[in-house]
């Protein structure tokens, strides 16, 4: 079975954190923090959102599987 994201690092959310000078997971951690907090001056859209969710879930499984 091949793995559909095995180019993770290549896409929109990696060029978003290079934008941001942050590693991808960083900036997972950063959007998620972010999203809805009024007071922050970064807003991201939905969209940037879940995909920081969908990295972040994705991280752990590659960590579960390590093991």
């Amino acid at each position: 079975m091949t793995n559909p994201y095995k180019d993770l690092d290549t896409g929109t959310f990696s060029n978003q954190a290079k934008a941001k000078k942050m590693s991808v997971d960083k900036f997972a951690d950063y959007v998620i923090k972010n999203f809805k907090d009024k007071k922050s001056k970064y807003n991201p859209t939905l969209k940037t959102y879940r995909r920081a969710l969908f990295y972040k879930n994705l991280v752990k499984q590659k960590k579960k599987n390590k093991k």
